[in-house]
Order: structure tokens, then C-alpha cells, then sequence
């Protein structure tokens, strides 16, 4: 079927395959799931490796649903990470369920990689497949997938390679976003002490030692367990540095450890860097 034979068809075609919370598989017409809370039931399928697979099979632990999610490349748990840094995904599932539809070959079948739950309760079905690596086919079953979710309102949301800047700081905060970076008394000197803004290291160092204390505010950031709450700065926020107001930007953590500096974001733009902590491992 070519893609834009999707734009004028009803959800009468469409049906959904997924294990409810008796993990019972049902497949059901695409109006009975509207309202399904997939971000809450277990996945429709297991991934299984095999010789000679090109991507790497493995599990996220997701800060923000607290469990592990099944990934086929690292593309995905990169994708996952990302997820878990956005604030408003308030929940998450990977392999969430399977759409079928007709065609000339029969009845087709995809499974989207996730299924998030939005904080206005939207829900968001996401496909990571980089440009360069988009066939045919895919590209029927990622306009079949769009078209489910502007029939049953959700957002469809297509990703591809991230930006190696964001991937890395990314990848190095998210080492602090793991439970055992956790320590409830001094996560809640932290909210305290960071109640109005200050620097960061004498707000560290208010609150307790700072070689303890530092894990625990890195771990208050939306890729980790408290980060929703007032500690959170994203790229792009306008912060107090040295006295003078400077941009948020990412950058890449070097070789070696150094005190906190201003580093060059993106667009030429100066922005503020942590240094000086060893990466979790």
C-alpha cells in the first residue's frame, strides 16, 4: 500500500495486538484501545537475540518508570535515556503493542519501539529509525502507525541519531540518575538550600560534604529519581555564573577532571559546564 493511501483511511482497518494486565494477548479493533493505558501493561513481544544481529539487545533501567525496558540497538536506549530527561513523560513502555492493516499481501503487522504517557495524558508513540536506514516498508508501516495515532489521538513521534553533544552529557548525568546515587536526608537539604539560587558548589557544600552531596544533586535532574522539582536546569536556561548571567549550553566532558568553567555551547553561545566529578560506574 502506498503511504499516502493512509491519509483516508478510517480505524474500521485498523486492529491492535497487545497482553493486558493478566497478561492475556488480545487483538482488538483500534476504537476498543483508545483509552488503554499501555504505558502500564507488559510488553507485546520479547526481543531474542541471534547470529549475526547488527544491533545490540539490552535493557534500560528508566528512572522514570522505575523498571527495566527492552532495547534493539543502542539507538533505542539512547532514545529511552533522552525520554527519561524530558519532564513531561510520566511514563514509559518499550514494545508497547502491534497494529496490523490491510494490504495486497495481506495483513500487515509493526510494533512501535515505545509507548509514553504524556503529563497532560497524551499518549505518544515513538519510532526510532535513523533517515539513512528507512525502506519501503518501514516507511508504509511508519505512515500506517501515524495515521492509528491521529485516529485515536495520540502524537506520533519518528526519531533518528542524536546529537553527539546532547548523547554525551546526557549519557554521563544520566550515571548519576541510578538508585544508589539516592540518599533521602540529603536530597532534602538540597531543595532547601537550593530554595533560592545560589552557586552550585557552595549549595553542595551547605548541605553537607561535598563528595557525598554531589551525587545526590546530580541525581535531582529529570533523568533522575527527584527531577521534577526546582533543582532541574536545561540547555538553554539563563542562569548566575561568577557574577554575571550566562546561558545553559551542553558540553563535552573531558579527559580530565577540572573545576567548573564556562564552556562553547551551541551557536557560538558560552554556557555553564560541571567539571570535577568522577563519572559513576
Amino acid at each position: 500500500m502506498a503511504v499516502e493511501a493512509f491519509t483516508d483511511i478510517g480505524h474500521g482497518v485498523f486492529e491492535v495486538e497487545y497482553v493486558d494486565e493478566g497478561r492475556v494477548r488480545r487483538r482488538e479493533p483500534l476504537p476498543a484501545v483508545w483509552t488503554a493505558r499501555f504505558e502500564s501493561l507488559p510488553p507485546v513481544r520479547k526481543v531474542r537475540t541471534y547470529d549475526g544481529q547488527r544491533s545490540v539487545t539490552r535493557d534500560y533501567w528508566s528512572t522514570t518508570t522505575r523498571r527495566a525496558l527492552v532495547c534493539e540497538s543502542r539507538l533505542e536506549r539512547d532514545h529511552a535515556m533522552l525520554m527519561d530527561f524530558d519532564r513531561q513523560v510520566m511514563g514509559l513502555v518499550s514494545q508497547p503493542f502491534r497494529l496490523f492493516w490491510p494490504t495486497r499481501r495481506g495483513r500487515l503487522g509493526h510494533v512501535p519501539d515505545f509507548f509514553a504517557r504524556l503529563a497532560d495524558g497524551v499518549g505518544v508513540v515513538v519510532d526510532v529509525r535513523p533517515d539513512d536506514q528507512i525502506v519501503p516498508d518501514d516507511a508504509e508501516a511508519f505512515a500506517a502507525t501515524e495515521r492509528v495515532c491521529e485516529l485515536a489521538g495520540w502524537s506520533f513521534r519518528r526519531v533518528g541519531v542524536i546529537s553527539p553533544l546532547l548523547l554525551a552529557n546526557m549519557r554521563w548525568l544520566r550515571g548519576y540518575g541510578h538508585p544508589r546515587c539516592w540518599r533521602q536526608e540529603i536530597a532534602g537539604r538540597l531543595l532547601e538550600v537550593f530554595g533560592e539560587p545560589r552557586p552550585l558548589f557552595s549549595g553542595a557544600e551547605a548541605s553537607g560534604d561535598r563528595i557525598a552531596v554531589l551525587p545526590v544533586l546530580y541525581h535531582l535532574h529529570p533523568g533522575g529519581r527527584g527531577g521534577r522539582g526546582p533543582l532541574v536546569v536545561r540547555p538553554g536556561d539563563r542562569v548566575r555564573f561568577d557574577g554575571t548571567v550566562q546561558t545553559v549550553a551542553v558540553g563535552v566532558r573531558p579527559a580530565r577532571p577540572h573545576p567548573a568553567r564556562l564552556l562553547p555551547g551551541r551557536g557560538g553561545r558560552r554556557g555553564v559546564g560541571l567539571r570535577g566529578v568522577r563519572h559513576p560506574r
